[in-house]
């Protein structure tokens, strides 16, 4: 495919999707009082903690706000996938779609894509709000290795997504990996309290969850980049999960395409 049809099938995605939320303004207003009341409700939680709670060095609250709003960026970024396909599946189109010109891996893709910018422009309301409104502390963030952070956890997030909507082909149960994400990953990440705090066996299982690594880096980015030494450490980390993930979950969606093709599965939901 052409960088000149990919850009194009992009516009027509992205004007698709602003259509789609101009027709439904309400629901921004209500996503932001949403965004402001959970922030209160952080920011009050780790008053009532004290400031003698300081998770890796970190006040708590600065510590929960990033942990939080960059694992609801993930999680939300993982669903935007199988959300296209249960859709897909569920008004008849999905094997009109998959018997297209465009390889199914990139067509799935460009449809979550507009849903992983208008995650990312609320990750940035997030984190913005909190931290220049509710007392949080941004010392000299390295900018840097902030965007290749993010850069990567995006690449992981899109190959477990793509992990997710393969299962969703081949089997109707890609929500299984939403499950898992939602029900234990938040637990052993260290979402709202420190990875260390965990017993060893459970700190061992969290080392092997790229968000667990996604949410440290973006800390120390964030809040502490003078820890040059753990912050490489952790880049490094994550580069290799993305190396790693990336072409499984391509092969996975692509495979269970295929496989569904053959058997005539493609429109079974």
């Amino acid at each position: 495919m052409s960088t000149a049809a990919l850009a194009d099938k992009s516009a027509a995605i992205f004007r698709r999707d602003l259509l789609t939320a101009l027709r439904y303004r309400s629901a921004f207003m209500l996503t932001a009082v949403g965004t402001l009341t959970e922030l209160a409700a952080f920011y009050y939680l780790s008053r009532a903690i004290g400031p003698g709670f300081r998770p890796e060095g970190l006040d708590y609250f600065s510590f929960l706000l990033v942990g939080t709003g960059f694992y609801t960026f993930l999680v939300m970024g993982i669903h935007c996938f199988l959300q296209t396909v249960q859709e897909a599946q569920q008004t008849g189109t999905f094997e009109v779609l998959m018997t297209t010109a465009t390889p199914p891996p990139v067509l799935v893709f460009l449809s979550a894509m507009s849903a992983f910018s208008r995650n990312a422009a609320q990750l940035a309301l997030y984190l913005g709000v909190g931290l220049l409104i509710f007392d949080g502390t941004l010392p000299r963030p390295s900018i840097v290795a902030c965007v290749l952070i993010f850069f990567l956890s995006l690449v992981i997030a899109v190959a477990i997504g793509l992990m997710a909507a393969a299962l969703q082909v081949a089997i109707q149960k890609g929500s299984v990996v939403l499950w898992a994400l939602g029900s234990s990953a938040w637990l052993l990440t260290g979402t709202m309290f420190p990875v260390a705090s965990l017993p060893a066996p459970l700190r061992f299982a969290a080392k092997l969850i790229p968000i667990t690594h996604a949410l440290d880096a973006m800390r120390i980015a964030l809040l502490q980049a003078g820890r040059v030494s753990r912050l490489s450490h952790q880049i490094g980390i994550l580069s290799l999960f993305a190396l790693i993930l990336f072409p499984l979950g391509l092969t996975m969606f692509s495979y269970s395409v295929y496989r569904a093709r053959r058997e005539g599965t493609l429109s079974a939901y």
